[in-house]
């Protein structure tokens, strides 16, 4: 079928359909979440949906949280009530805790600075990284923010946010201040991954002892460490099979712990109602001192699994996670603490096992089992937004190349990460066995989750002014009062470090020092790699065979850069007496987005003249794309090829521009008719092809009417050029395709100082040993894989 190229009246009927067809949104997996999120985007939920999607959010969002009243209060009173009118004060903070932490501060304000659905530390240092130039990585370009998801706002020149982003921009240590940061809590949720599934599994066996008292604390461990390592034994399985049953079991744990509170307030003490009073949180502080300033290490366990509801926040509209916590959470946790509380009125010595010994004895084994339950959904809820966290990282550049499992066909964030997984298991029981207490676990606990949320509240001050654009006085209401609350906790687990506060410090300074030198790794060899490309003057200078025999074939030359020839090229043409007939150099890069639509994944454009036979192909993918073992792969990027040629040659004859594009949003219709060749092998949905005569890419434009009509005058002419070259490229590609891969070692020069040379030639070149390989990452075949060997020094 002739392609055929739109005249201005064409252009106008079509306006409309085109305007709809750029505005489309992304295409999920499976078409259930497409629908959600495009009802989600449009709000259009219905009442009936929303109470749906609130209560699946319930064992995805809230098992964390959920599981807080198993040892609460035992870490706050680790040496016993002293005073009954210190329960009081103590279900005082708790009650204002949870109102303004996850109430207010995460549900209300911070759910909603989500990256389209995605929630955590990179998907806010994402939006960042879109509304000002903080990235360390300088891999973006232009046509980079024309992606359906790149969404961002603009600022007045004069503005307040417009001045903080210059303010950020115009220093390199700012920018490397911003990335530690973001690094600093994402080792910290890291941290979370293990101390969760260490407190919360520990506590729910530490019930076995309640009924048999004489039971050794030994035998406890046993039983949650192997309750542990059956979790992270099951988690290649991933949640999909079972991931149904989270919603109902974390439900029924809240309405059990609701009801068994309501049940000991009416039973025990109904005055501890009088706890929503503040001022006995001032009684308290002025009655225990010191004592009762450190005891909020204990308090602020209520609200672990905040900064996870973050985390987790998924597919999940912020509508549907506000009523779930507003409807069910909330109040089902006050009644819990305010039963347990009521309990400890008449028991004070009951205080280390505060939650089983308040169950009413009927019922106490059935609460036990859907306790160990709900422990188990709020570890796998921990488990995997570390995995997702780890995913984000390792996309933006900042984590170890280490496998990554799709565990569903269905749902793309379901995803397994085998090496992360066994280390996770490995601290976790090594915390469990070591410690063999809930409170010395609690204030490591405590220490990761306090510095987690204070490091969401710095960048939630960027993301109100940036890209929330807030006024200043908003903005300082809300660092006002999330730093009073959260320096105070923090001031309170800082005399809990040497009672297992030490943990996470540990834990989370060993994976900033991996993440960060893989980054500065990173950066030292794109750098290198952009001032080392090869000019185009000498590719010219080189003539058509590029000074070698051309062999039958396509060369894949697999770079970093998404412009210009990498210096392993001319590396590779030096040191080898033939090339290919045709070459594409192949870039995989990530953007600070969640997802690229694959219909916008290729851009493919031309390197110097036609008879050189040489293309850039950039593939790109969000942080929460996965580039998997996919056969397609390549298929897709010959399909973007044949029809870059296909589209070239209907502009051809243009002599007045140097550069064209194509408006790129076909029907579906003429794309099958663009992409018909004589072999038929070639079918796919592309659009958004940036056409280019040099090395360069320019913004999807529409094309003037003079360009219109020269195209429909050479049709002819660009017809049989067109077939000349599809064929040529059909006959290399039967050749044979070979992928060329660098293999880079990055040295550190001899006159670097002391722990530049360790960085760089010890920890980076040990992480790139024992890290993946690019050829494993990208499934290429051993038969038809070359590396080139190249030593960078920087």
């Amino acid at each position: 079928m002739a392609a055929r190229v739109e005249t201005d009246e064409d252009s106008e009927s079509n306006k409309g359909s085109m305007w709809v067809l750029d505005q489309k949104l992304d295409q999920p997996m499976d078409e259930e979440a497409g629908r959600l999120r495009n009802m989600y985007r449009e709000k259009k939920f219905s009442a009936l949906l929303l109470l749906r999607l609130a209560f699946q959010s319930l064992g995805v969002v809230y098992g964390d949280l959920g599981t807080s009243p198993l040892y609460v209060f035992y870490n706050t009173f680790p040496r016993g009530i002293k005073d009954p009118e210190d329960v009081i004060g103590a279900l005082s903070l708790i009650i204002y805790s949870l109102t303004l932490v996850p109430l207010l501060k995460y549900v209300f304000v911070v759910c909603k600075a989500n990256d389209n659905g995605q929630g955590g530390t990179f998907a806010l240092y994402s939006l960042l990284c879109r509304h000002a130039k903080v990235k360390t990585i300088p891999n973006q370009h232009r046509t980079d923010e024309e992606l359906t998801t790149y969404s961002r706002s603009t600022f007045h020149e004069k503005s307040f946010a417009a001045k903080t982003k210059r303010w950020l921009e115009c220093y390199a240590f700012r920018k490397n201040a911003l990335l530690i940061l973001v690094l600093v809590g994402t080792c910290m949720v890291i941290g979370d991954g293990i101390l969760t599934p260490a407190i919360s599994v520990l506590s729910a066996a530490g019930g076995i002892k309640v009924d048999h008292p004489h039971m050794s604390n030994a035998v406890v461990v046993v039983v949650a460490v192997v309750i542990l390592v059956g979790l992270f034994c099951m988690q290649h399985y991933g949640t999909d099979k079972v991931g149904w049953l989270f919603a109902p079991i974390v439900l029924l744990w809240f309405l059990m712990i609701g009801g068994i509170g309501l049940l000991n307030i009416w039973k025990y003490d109904s005055s501890v109602l009088k706890a929503f009073s503040p001022v006995y949180i001032y009684r308290y502080f002025k009655r225990g001192g010191l004592d009762g300033w450190t005891s909020l290490g204990g308090i602020m366990l209520s609200i672990t699994g905040t900064e996870a509801l973050f985390a987790d926040l998924a597919h999940f509209p912020v509508s549907a996670v506000q009523i779930a916590f507003t409807v069910v959470v909330f109040p089902c946790l006050l009644l819990a603490y305010s039963g347990q509380a009521a309990y400890l009125m008449r028991h004070q010595d009951h205080v280390v096992d505060a939650f089983y010994r308040s169950i009413p004895e009927s019922i106490y084994w059935p609460v036990f089992i859907v306790a160990t339950a709900a422990a188990i959904v709020a570890s796998q809820a921990t488990i995997s937004a570390t995995f997702s966290i780890i995913k984000q990282a390792l996309a933006l550049g900042c984590f170890p190349r280490v496998k990554v499992v799709h565990t569903s066909k269905k749902f793309l964030g379901q995803i397994y990460i085998p090496d992360i997984n066994w280390i996770l298991m490995i601290l976790c029981i090594a915390v469990t066995a070591g410690f063999k207490n809930q409170s010395q676990i609690g204030n490591a606990y405590g220490t990761a989750v306090v510095i987690v949320m204070l490091v969401t509240t710095l960048l939630m001050i960027l993301i109100m002014i940036l890209v929330w654009r807030c006024h200043w006085i908003l903005v300082l209401i809300f660092t006002g009062l999330s730093l009073v609350v959260e320096c105070t906790y923090f001031s309170a687990v800082l005399f809990k470090i040497d009672q297992g506060g030490w943990v996470p410090l540990v834990i989370a300074a060993a994976f900033l020092l991996i993440m960060y030198v893989w980054h500065y790794g990173s950066v030292k060899r794109y750098e290198f790699e952009m001032h080392s490309k090869v000019s185009m003057a000498w590719i010219l200078g080189l003539g058509p065979s590029l000074g070698l025999v051309r062999v039958p074939g396509i060369g894949l030359v697999y770079t970093e850069l998404a412009s210009g020839v990498p210096h392993i090229f001319s590396h590779f043409i030096t040191n080898l007496p033939a090339i290919h007939s045709v070459v594409v150099f192949v870039c995989v890069k990530y953007l600070p987005v969640y997802t690229v639509p694959e219909e916008e994944r290729f851009l493919v454009k031309r390197i110097g003249p036609k008879n050189f036979h040489m293309f850039r192909c950039v593939a790109r993918y969000g942080y929460k794309d996965l580039h998997k073992k996919d056969e397609d792969f390549e298929k897709k990027l010959f399909d973007n090829l044949f029809l870059f040629v296909r589209l070239e040659a209907m502009m051809e004859g243009c002599s007045d521009s140097d550069e064209y594009s194509l408006y790129g949003q076909q029907t579906e219709q003429s794309r099958d008719g663009l992409l018909n060749n004589n072999n038929g092998n070639t079918s796919s949905s592309i659009t958004g092809l940036t056409i280019s005569s040099v090395d360069s890419i320019v913004p999807a434009i529409k094309s003037p009417p003079h360009v219109n009509n020269t195209v429909r005058s050479s049709g002819q002419m660009s017809s049989q050029t067109e077939t000349d070259e599809l064929d040529y490229l059909n006959s290399c590609r039967d050749a044979g395709v070979v992928h060329i891969l660098g293999n880079t070692v990055v040295r550190a020069r001899r006159e670097s100082r002391f722990y530049k040379k360790i960085a760089v030639d010890y920890i980076y070149a040990f992480l790139r040993k024992i890290c993946r390989e690019n050829s494993v990452i990208f499934n290429l075949p051993h038969e038809s894989l070359l590396n080139v060997g190249q030593v960078f020094y920087v």
